[in-house]
């Protein structure tokens, strides 16, 4: 089960957000969001996983950061939206999997077959969090901002109604 810890207000270069911290007993979650939540229909939805490549190193092998950056931009416009930030560093795996992953993406292979070729799952991702925070915030129907269908049917399974995806455009 879920918890809200604290909640305070986030001035960023795309508005005025809304950053509510959550916890389950072991690991916290962020949820920053825009707008009147409750029982709103078609709300702009984001999970996004951690990356430390892309969110603290800057890599140009990766786009986490232009996600995040996306996502922003597209919430601030519709004046609504939730990004639910996970601490599920190489979808799931951990670092040392992201790292390993490395010269097997260099040779062309996509991220999630990378993950394989170094002897990891293809996608380890638990969305149980993400799924309590959107149920927390009463959200009557989301619009995904993602192009991943097993995010999709995840989210669908557990009772949460996805109206629509919208791809990021990256």
């Amino acid at each position: 089960m879920i918890s809200q810890l604290a909640y305070c207000d986030l001035r960023t270069k795309y508005g005025v957000f809304q950053e509510a911290l959550f916890s389950d007993g072991s690991k916290e979650v962020i949820a920053l969001y825009m707008g009147e939540l409750n029982e709103a229909e078609n709300v702009l939805c984001r999970l996004h996983s951690s990356c430390i490549f892309g969110h603290y190193f800057n890599s140009a092998e990766c786009s986490c950061q232009e996600e995040m950056i996306r996502s922003q931009q597209l919430i601030q416009k519709a004046g609504k939206g939730i990004i639910i930030l996970l601490d599920q560093e190489g979808k799931g795996n951990g670092h040392l999997a992201l790292m390993k992953s490395v010269p097997f993406k260099r040779q062309g292979m996509k991220q999630a077959d990378a993950y394989v070729a170094a002897g990891y799952k293809k996608d380890n991702r638990d969305y149980s969090n993400a799924i309590e925070i959107l149920k927390f915030f009463n959200i009557g129907s989301i619009c995904l901002l993602t192009e991943n269908t097993s995010k999709v049917e995840m989210m669908r399974n557990a009772g949460i109604e996805v109206s629509s995806t919208k791809s990021l455009g990256l």
